[in-house]
């Protein structure tokens, strides 16, 4: 059996982070889903209404042998913005912030370095906000919020926000994406 590790990453809607990590080679899945709240099995509609402390997050299983978590860190850094506090374009509230949820200390040290190097480099205009905290218990989103964008690409969100997403995504990372 392939070597499998999971990361979580919170980075806005699921929906944009899911469509780029499917495309990675490497990844083996991507599920969109809830994670660091407080309310067991949290619908949709309950964490877009900012009371459970859940925040909107992919579950990203991949190869290490294929693909480091670091390189995996590298694509989330690049796919959204890691300089807004609980928000990310027009979805506001700590359910869309920008967030790593490690699973090791592994995972923990390797983003916190990550995010010291890019700080270091000034790789942006403003200050990195992103936080760094252990994994909780992960709920899987309602079914018609898994595959999202591939299912859905011509829906308005998918084209005017998703879409840009995946061609900046693909614009740097094209050498690592599943032919």
């Amino acid at each position: 059996m392939a070597k499998e590790q999971t990361a979580v990453f919170g980075g806005g809607c699921f929906w944009c982070i899911e469509a780029v990590f499917q495309r990675l080679n490497g990844v083996q899945h991507v599920e969109s889903g809830y994670i660091g709240g407080h309310v067991d099995n949290p619908t949709y509609r309950q964490v877009c209404g900012g009371d459970t402390g859940h925040v909107e997050v992919v579950r990203v299983t991949f190869n290490p042998d294929e693909i480091s978590y670091r390189e995996l860190l590298d694509v989330f850094f690049t796919v959204h913005d890691p300089t807004t506090l609980n928000r990310q374009g027009n979805d506001a509230g700590e359910q869309y912030r920008s967030v790593i949820f490690y699973a090791d200390e592994e995972q923990q040290r390797i983003a916190d370095d990550v995010i010291a190097e890019m700080t270091a480099a000034k790789a942006f205009p403003e200050p990195i906000v992103t936080a760094v905290e252990p994994a909780s218990k992960f709920y899987a989103a309602e079914d018609y919020h898994q595959n999202y964008y591939n299912e859905n690409s011509r829906q308005p969100y998918c084209m005017f926000v998703i879409s840009p997403k995946l061609a900046k995504f693909e614009k740097k990372f094209g050498e690592k994406m599943r032919a």
